[in-house]
Parts: structure tokens; sequence; C-alpha cells
């Protein structure tokens, strides 16, 4: 058991009854640095941390951090906020950037190498104003490289999750499948969290830290005979014991209740005897929920505004922000915070922490955050997403806030919703820019800007809900302000994702109809391309000769200029294989294709045709050629951070090459990676 000074100034031994989980960290922190003396390697590991609010997972994490820097440890340490659980990746940020903030960026782009692109945008360190944005699992992949990196440069390293249930979305992805890696590296994995809060998204990681932790540790309530320790330690030698187990009674034995009301039984001043235990009941009362309330109306009306302000800031509640937020001049913001600091409502600064303001125990945050009546908390989100956009904090922390507001038609509002969608499709984080387009949509955007609203959602859902993507596209089609360009765009898509519901006949009536009805030669060129390429793909089509006799005489005029050109001579090419015709009339249009670049990350193109064209070139019986491209567009995919869907597709066909060469071993090998990627990107 440990002695340490509480948040509010008292002294207590915070650490009863956890002799057992400290143990087996500390024979983990051994693994981990190497046992002295037996020359062992270190070894990393998981410690997964479970248990119900106020039982300790705070304090006992701290402990762990105390021990790991004790070691000489790197600490890689971060919190969830039941305030940002929207954001995506705010949790990898608290882990990676303390370390990168002492880099430059061009220290930044060494440390990174060919993932920076992937991985920036994901961990703030550049806006990501252009490229391709990576896919999901591109992202987990670089984050994967990046804190295997640091493990091994930093060796041994202890990083820490506090409050998990509260991570976002992205981090928890992230975290399940790299966890499992820990044992392999000089790098122990701590997470904290209530079983009871985690969310339906975190099944994954549910399983993890039940069947893959070293040991999941599932934190009890104190005893009663702790409970008198307690009393004891912070209230002296005279206490009885009756008094001690009325404590006990009235807060179950949670740890954090118990110190709660020990403390203020020391504050009053009241004896621990058994005759002031009927004292007891309106001072436990006071620990939680309503009462927790009225003792922090009894502040006054600026403590309670700023503690209101506190909890809509969450993590970005610095001082200035926070009085801004509440209406508090200098003088009042003083006294606020010495008050609250007193009443261990707030958390007093820490010796080498941040300078913000945060609650005293994430307990009395909720409690705080659901007392504000609701018409001001919707009010003051509003002053939050100005003062974090004032701040430059980005529009990502300006979302989190509008997110939480009433859609008031409000221009600048939309802005920022569409500006944090980009940011976060370019992090990797495509569920998160859908919630903001979603919002962006009801609030509702100018009519001019409507379709293009309509356009960004549904391309933010077409790989994880492509029938979702169908109808936002076909709405944008209806709208009335749609320009040329944004037409074309959206009748591509909305076409793809038809096709990506197994609906080709629709794909190709949308793409012909705009063909048939486009006044721009280019445009007109393009739509049937795509024409050709879906129904290339129908098994129902009702007369594919006459198609083919059409795709022949389009490309006999063509020069291959234009990507639109390329795509009809691959598409040629694809036809004259699979109508057997000679293998030199496929292989010449195959070639012209290939003459100005087919590659396979081009968004606005697909990747597609450019797969049909190295195709052929195995069926006609050059498997080395198509080999070379096939290596050359996964490597593109790699590159450009498409490491899921796509990369699993390259994979498993370039598998399939090598079994037509007689190359069985490289085959299966291939074959089992693009299993493997599409295990991890699922359905």
């Amino acid at each position: 058991m440990a002695e340490t000074r509480g948040r509010g100034g008292v002294p207590r031994r915070m650490l009863f009854e956890r002799d057992e989980e400290l143990l087996l960290f500390d024979s983990m922190l051994n693994d981990l640095c190497g046992r002295a003396g037996e020359g062992s390697a270190p070894n990393g590991g998981l410690l997964a941390i479970a248990g119900s609010a106020g039982l300790g997972k705070t304090t006992l994490v701290a402990e762990v951090r105390r021990k790991a820097a004790a070691r000489g440890c790197t600490l890689l340490a971060a919190r969830g906020s039941e305030q940002e659980e929207g954001v995506a990746f705010h949790v990898v940020r608290q882990l990676v950037q303390p370390v990168l903030a002492a880099s430059s960026e061009a220290e930044h782009r060494k440390i990174l190498g060919s993932w920076y692109d992937i991985v920036a945008p994901a961990v703030g360190l550049v806006a990501g104003q252009s490229g391709v944005a990576p896919d999901p699992q591109g992202v987990r992949d670089g984050l994967d490289w990046l804190v295997t990196r640091f493990a091994v440069q930093y060796a041994p390293v202890v990083l820490v999750v506090d409050d998990a249930h509260w991570a976002d979305e992205e981090t928890l992805a992230w975290l399940s499948s790299f966890a499992l890696r820990a044992s392999d590296l000089p790098l122990l994995i701590v997470v904290a969290y209530r079983p009871e809060e985690l969310p339906r998204h975190a099944a994954e990681f549910r399983r993890l830290a039940m069947r893959h932790g070293s040991r999941p540790l599932d934190l009890a309530p104190f005893s009663a005979a702790a409970v008198s320790d307690l009393v004891r330690d912070v209230l002296g030698e005279g206490g009885d014991e009756l008094f001690a187990r009325e404590c006990w009674a009235l807060t179950a034995g949670n740890p954090y209740e118990a110190v709660e009301l020990v403390a203020r039984i020391r504050d009053r001043g009241i004896k621990p005897q058994y005759v002031n235990a009927t004292e007891l009941r309106e001072l436990a009362s006071a620990v939680r929920g309503s009462g927790l309330i009225e003792r922090l109306e009894r502040l006054g009306p600026s403590a309670v505004r700023l503690t209101w302000a506190v909890a809509v800031l969450g993590t970005d509640a610095d001082r200035d922000m926070a009085a801004g937020v509440a209406g508090l001049g200098a003088e009042e913001m003083a006294d606020a915070v010495d008050k609250l600091r007193e009443a261990r409502i707030l958390a007093a600064p820490q010796d080498g922490g941040p300078s913000g303001l945060d609650f005293f125990h994430p307990l009395v945050g909720t409690a705080v955050y659901r007392a504000i009546p609701a018409a001001m908390r919707v009010a003051m989100h509003g002053q939050a997403a100005f003062a974090v956009s004032e701040a430059g904090l980005g529009p990502t922390s300006a979302a989190r806030h509008i997110l939480e507001m009433h859609p008031e038609n409000d221009r600048w509002a939309v802005r920022q919703l569409r500006s944090a969608a980009r940011d976060y499709l370019r992090a990797g984080a495509p569920d998160a820019a859908r919630r903001c387009l979603a919002r962006a949509l009801r609030e509702p955007p100018a009519l001019e800007d409507r379709a293009e609203v309509l356009f960004e959602l549904g391309c933010s859902a077409l790989l994880s809900e492509p029938a979702t993507t169908v109808n936002h596209l076909k709405a944008a089609l209806e709208e009335p302000e749609l320009a040329p360009e944004l037409r074309e765009a959206v009748t591509y898509r909305l076409a793809q994702a038809l096709a990506h519901t197994d609906r080709m006949g629709e794909a190709a009536a949308i793409v012909a109809a705009e063909a048939k009805h486009s006044t721009n030669a280019r445009t007109r060129l393009r739509m049937q391309a795509e024409t050709f390429q879906w129904n290339a793909f129908r098994a129902d089509e009702e007369d594919s000769p006459a198609r083919s006799r059409s795709l022949a005489r389009l490309a006999d005029h063509l020069t291959g200029r234009g990507k639109a050109e390329r795509y009809i001579l691959g598409l040629r090419a694809w036809d004259a294989m699979v109508r057997g015709e000679p293998a030199e009339t496929a292989l010449r249009y195959a070639e012209e294709a290939l003459e100005g670049g087919l590659p396979w990350t081009d968004d606005n193109w697909g990747f597609e045709v450019p797969v049909m064209v190295a195709l052929v070139f195995m069926y006609c019986d050059q498997p080395g050629r198509a080999d070379e491209l096939f290596n050359q567009g996964i490597a593109d995919c790699e590159r450009k951070g498409w490491r899921g869907a796509h990369l699993s597709f390259g994979l498993t066909l370039l598998g399939y090459i090598k079994f037509h060469r007689g190359r069985l071993a490289e085959a299966e090998d291939l074959v089992h990676s693009g299993l493997r990627i599409a295990d991890r990107v699922g359905q």
C-alpha cells in the first residue's frame, strides 16, 4: 500500500486491498525491463483493469505510471473523455503527440518515412491538404508501425489508456488489433475501463481485454476492514469500529465515495465515534448525484458556471477559454477556481502536469454535465464552438460542439462541419466524417450547397454503407442547383455505389442515361466508358454481342490521349480476350491503354479497369507482364494508404497469377495475406 496526497490535498493511502494487482504489475514490469541479474530479454504484454465507476481504476493507473517512471520506462499516456468520445483519434493523439512535440516537421518526416502522408493527419501533425485519403486499415497499419518504432527506439515503453470505455471508436479499433503485438515488443499496454459502459462498437476491445490480457483485473469494492483502515489513516486512531462500519455501509465500499466521505468528516471536524454516525448520511449523499450538485450550488453562481464550462469544453478547458465560456472576469475566475479546488470538485494542479482545468474525478464531471439545464447546455456548446475555433484548435474541435447544438440555419456551422469532415477523411476516419456531414445537412446548408453536401455525405459512406450512399447521391441528382462537373461526379459515384451493392444493371443504366443527355463531349465519353464497364460485369446482360460491336467501333477511333479514352481501350482489350479474339488484338489494346497511365488509386475513376487490363496479359500468356502490373498497383495502394479492401483484392488476384505461373508457395502466401486483410476489414 502506498501513501499519497489526494487531489484535494487530503493525505490518504489510496491503494488499500490492491496488493495482488500491484504484485501482478510489478511482475509484468520486471518482464518488460528484464529481470535484474537474470539477463532475460524484455517482454511486453497487456494488462486490462476493469471496474465500475469509483472503484479506483485511475488511482491504480496513477501508481502504475509512478512505478513505470521510477524504473526508467518511457510513458505514453492518454485518457478517454465522455465529451470527446466522437472525436476521431483523440486518444491516439494524446499518446503520441508528447513524443512528437519535441521534433520539427523535418524530423517528423524522417521518423514516419513513407508513412508520413498516411499517418500524420490522424496524429494531428498536418492538415493533409492534398493527396488521396487513406482507408481506415491503412491508417491502423501506419499507427502500428509508428508505435512499434517508439517501442523499439524508447524501450522499455509503458502505454497507458485510462477510461478506455470513453475512447473514440477509431482508437479502440486500432488498439484492439495492435495490442496483440505487445508481447513481442518491449511494450506493456495498460488499459482501464468500465465494462458496463463499453459502447457497442467496442466488442473487439472487450474480447481483447477479457481473453488476451495477461490476467484481466476485475476490481472489487473495499471491504469493511479496508474502510476501517482508511478512517484511522485520515481521522486518527481515536475512532471506533462501529463508526467505520457505518462509513462502509453508506458507501457500499466504493473507494471514491469512501475517501470523499472520510475527507468531508475530517473537514467538518466530526469525531469518528458511533454517537456521531447520524451525521454521516447527509455527508454521504453530498458525495454523489444530486447531493454533489447541491454542494456545488452552495459555492455560488460563478462556481456553478465555471464547472458547466469545464464540463462542456472537456480536455480543451484551459483557464482563459473556460472563463470566456462561463462569462467570468479575472477575479471571479480566480475565486471560483479556489473554491472548487478546496471543495474537491476541480482537481488541484499537478506538478509538471497540464495547466488546464479538470475535474477531481470523472464521476464529478459526469454529474455536472448532466445537471446543466438542456437549453443552457446547448447554448454553452455554441459558445464553446466559437471559442475553440477562435483559439485555432481546428474545425474538428468546433464540430464536436456543433454536433450538440440544435440546427439553426447557420452557414458558419455548415462550413465548420464540412471542413471537419474533410479533415476526418484525410485522417482515415470516414464514420466521423459522415456524422459531421449528416449534421450539416440538417442545419441545413444553403440551397446552392445542398447538392455538394449530399455528394460529400454519400462519398463518406461508400466503403461502409454503400446502400446509404445510393440514397444520398440520388437525392443530390434531384437538386436543382447542380453544376455540370458535380453532376458528372455524382453520377459516377452513384453508379459505383450501385455496382458495389450488386446492382450492375442499375449502375449501367444510370451512366448510359447521362451519356445520352450530356452536351459535353468529355463527359459523354466518360459515361460511355462507365456504361461499358458495368455492363461487362453483368451476368444478365441481354445483348452482349451488340455491346462488344459498339465498344469495338468506338475504340477504333480513339488515340488514348485522355483517361476516358484509355479506360475504353482497356475495356476493349478485356472484351477481346473474353470473346476469344486473337491474343495479339487484346494485347495491342491493353498496351495502348497503358501508354498514358492507368493508376490503381485514382479515386475518381476506380481500379476495376486497371485490374482487368493486367489480367488480360495473364490470360494472353504473358503472366510476367501481369505480375509486374499487379506489383506496381499493389505498391501504389500501399503508398497511398489503401491497405484495406483494395489491397486484399490485389494480393488475392496476384496469388491467382502466381498460381498460373506454377509458383504455388508464393501463391499460397499471397492469398493468405489477402484473406488476413479481408478478415480485418470485415464485411
